[in-house]
């Protein structure tokens, strides 16, 4: 089953050395260099603004690559990120032998490898997010004895000169779920970085079309989603750097941007990050208890329910993610937990735990005799609110610590149930019910309070320095954004102007 597994698995590297990438040695990268003709090595990592950033080596003999791949390279932190003083800088950047991929898009064989930041001590950076996040799920483990695994949804928009696109099959605004050609445009875009992204070793679930699309004057919009299987929360952050890298360089070579931000304009579909969760124990998932929602993730669910406002410090980062959290809409504004029920804020999506499950496929295929087996480890819950300008391994880091800080709330269980929903609470016959729902921020200014007074829960266990808690709520409040949707109420231009002006987010 192993050899199987490697010989279909898209990574060139896998294939050439027959090993999973998690197996990955210093003397593999080598050994896979030579090889394969590879002329020059880029190293990747995370900068301040979210976004992947390259530092490029031409590699000159073995010694030299050698040395590159045992002590990394010096990097200026300063640059790099806005809490770091110029006279004390310097970083080490350590490359991570399993994330090694070659580059799709240049014409000299280039191998890419994501790096971690290291002090001076040559310890990993405190403050990096990726620490971070590293230590979170760490105390989430040591604490309950549950392995957290994730993945993301990654929405994004194609923008394109209305005049160069083909509008013979015009797709209907705003009903472009799951629409294929010749009625979208740019799923081959899709596509390619479906394959590109697998080949570096991101684990796709699917991708597709999704809800928004409109035209304006001079453009045409086009609103796509790339899901991911869940994963290591470390894997699952470095799948999505990657994905939006390749997406933004695919885009440029098409000739169209490609944005990632959460509204584009007031009216049509947001893009949203959601995150899927789950739990192991040993290995299994412990997300199904008797052919239901287990209590396990029902306690997790009712601590991130109650850390919930805070969370958004670090999913919903910008102010126009607050012009996709507006009532009415899929993106979630109440706190609240259902199955299958997309105005939630926390989703439990349709699972394949019941045994009548087992009946779909015979029915669908007469022919098939397989004995009925149990799909729990497709079954999650669904964090709705984030969106694309999330510091995702922060954003990653808070879901862990509030899932922990659900397994010490002696009311877990009680929360859960209150909090639970089984309608849309934005019909009318339910507005009692929907009046008993706390609101998620409406600003970046509300988060950044409702980040402060939860100050307690992501600083327990040394997790969030009390430092970094101040820093991130002081740049939430730095945008002014105080009431912001009601004062761009109307106001077409100004939205125009802010959306503008955080297209390229993250």
């Amino acid at each position: 089953m192993k050899t199987s597994n490697v010989e279909l698995n898209p990574n060139r590297l896998v294939q050439h050395l027959n090993k999973p990438a998690s197996e990955f040695t210093k003397d593999d990268i080598i050994r896979f260099i030579k090889d394969n003709g590879i002329k020059m090595l880029n190293f990747r990592y995370a900068g301040g603004d979210g976004r992947l950033k390259a530092l490029t080596f031409v590699i000159r003999d073995e010694e030299h690559l050698d040395n590159l791949l045992s002590a990394g390279e010096r990097v200026d932190g300063s640059s790099l990120f806005s809490y770091i003083e110029a006279d004390t800088s310097d970083l080490y950047v350590l490359p991570k032998y399993r994330t090694a991929f070659v580059n799709p898009f240049e014409e000299i064989p280039t191998l890419d490898i994501l790096c971690s930041y290291f002090d001076k001590e040559g310890n990993p950076l405190k403050s990096s997010s990726e620490t971070v996040m590293k230590k979170a799920t760490q105390i989430l483990t040591e604490k309950t004895g549950y392995e957290l695994q994730a993945m993301g949804e990654l929405e994004y928009y194609i923008i394109a000169n209305k005049d160069e696109v083909n509008m013979g099959f015009p797709a209907v605004d705003q009903a472009g779920y799951h629409e294929s050609n010749p009625f979208t445009k740019f799923d081959q875009l899709r596509k390619e970085a479906m394959m590109y992204v697998s080949e570096a070793g991101g684990k796709i679930k699917y991708g597709h079309s999704e809800v928004g699309n409109f035209t304006d004057d001079k453009y045409y919009y086009e609103q796509n989603e790339i899901e991911f299987e869940t994963d290591s929360p470390e894997s699952s952050v470095e799948s999505l750097l990657i994905a939006k890298w390749m997406l933004r360089m695919l885009a440029d070579q098409y000739g169209v941007v490609v944005s990632f931000a959460p509204k584009i304009t007031v009216g049509k579909a947001g893009s949203g990050l959601h995150v899927h969760m789950k739990l192991l124990k040993d290995g299994k998932s412990v997300m199904v208890e008797n052919g239901d929602v287990s209590n396990t993730a029902k306690r997790a669910m009712a601590g991130l329910l109650d850390v919930a406002s805070g969370i958004t410090a670090f999913g919903n980062r910008i102010p126009t993610s607050y012009l996709r959290l507006v009532p009415h809409q899929e993106a979630p504004t109440n706190i609240c937990w259902g199955d299958r029920n997309r105005s939630a804020l926390v989703r439990v999506p349709l699972g394949w735990f019941s045994k009548g499950s087992s009946k779909m496929v015979a029915i669908a295929n007469p022919n098939y005799d397989e004995e009925f087996r149990e799909h729990s480890y497709k079954s999650t819950f669904e964090f709705r609110a984030a969106d694309p300008s999330a510091d995702l391994y922060l954003l990653l880091a808070a879901f862990a610590v509030g899932i922990r800080h659900g397994f010490e709330m002696e009311d877990a269980l009680e929360i859960a149930d209150k909090l639970y929903i089984s309608v849309n609470i934005f019909k009318d016959e339910h507005k009692d019910r929907l009046a008993q729902l706390e609101h998620l921020p409406a600003s970046c200014y509300e988060s950044a309070q409702a980040l402060k007074k939860q100050k307690d829960v992501f600083t327990q266990y040394d997790v969030f320095t009390e430092g970094m808690i101040d820093d991130s709520a002081k740049l939430l409040e730095a945008f002014d954004d105080d009431q912001l949707s009601e004062r761009l109420y109307g106001k077409n231009d100004e939205i125009k102007k802010l959306v503008d002006s955080f297209i390229h987010i993250a």
